[in-house]
């Protein structure tokens, strides 16, 4: 048992200065999946050491996606570690060869999630999910379904459910990012807006996006440089700008 903070220094530097050093590293199998059964912070971490035994020493781990499905809650938009993980989550469900319903799972629910995700979260997420549509066009039901949510009496997808095939999430529609498209920042509201048109099959490059923060988006407001803004639609006269005052009649304004 190691304490969290030791735990974390770890598995920071584990997949780059310790794997590649190593003569076996398949013998840090057991540690990296212990680490990711964990959950919070130091799941996230473990994903790029196991990402490396996978990858490249045919490490098998049947309920991989179960688990990486569970990480998602409401912290993953908020966390230090949020562009890392989308960063590996990206890879993970770049395969064309995963089913359907196994997507759409990770589409409901970050949808779901990004409802209460900062602005900053939300422009990476929504191009993450439009990636995702473009690799696996079967799941381009829950935005073109006929009876879209004005239809729907309840959403039937189910999000506490934990194992993704029984969350009926091909039986819903992404209602979420419709209600995107009415947030307060105006480029969350354009982003969002995409999935009204067709997708381009060149997926969106969001690796400039995945450590975007809030004070990145601060500052590009604050620079943003305003035109002439209209203050009256009527042309002032006289001292208090009343057409028929008798102060219009003896001052004027130049």
């Amino acid at each position: 048992q190691l304490p969290t903070g030791l735990y974390k220094k770890v598995l920071v530097i584990l997949h780059d200065s310790i794997l590649p050093y190593m003569n076996e590293p398949t013998l840090m199998i057991d540690f990296l999946t212990v680490a990711y059964g964990i959950g919070g912070a130091i799941s996230l971490l473990a994903l790029n050491g196991l990402f490396i035994l996978i990858h490249e020493h045919n490490l098998e781990y049947p309920d991989f996606y179960k688990k990486l499905y569970s990480l998602l809650d409401p912290s993953i938009y908020h966390v230090k570690y949020r562009g890392r993980f989308f960063h590996l989550a990206d890879l993970f469900l770049s395969s064309s060869h995963l089913p359907a319903y196994l997507v759409a799972a990770f589409i409901k629910r970050l949808s779901r999630l990004a409802l209460t995700a900062p602005p900053e979260a939300l422009l990476m997420v929504i191009p993450f999910i439009c990636n995702l549509f473009r690799r696996h066009p079967a799941c381009k039901v829950l935005i073109h379904r006929p009876s879209g949510p004005e239809d729907m009496s309840e959403d039937p997808y189910i999000m506490e459910e934990e194992e993704p095939s029984k969350s009926r999430a091909l039986e819903s529609c992404l209602w979420e990012i419709q209600s995107l498209q009415n947030h307060y920042h105006p480029d969350v509201a354009k982003t969002a807006a995409i999935l009204n048109q067709s997708l381009s099959e060149i997926e969106d490059d969001i690796s400039g996006l995945l450590e975007l923060s809030a004070y990145e988006l601060f500052d590009k407001e604050v620079k943003k440089k305003a035109g002439d803004v209209p203050l009256e639609f009527e042309q002032i006269r006289g001292l208090f700008g009343k057409k028929n005052d008798i102060f219009a009649e003896h001052f004027a304004l130049d």
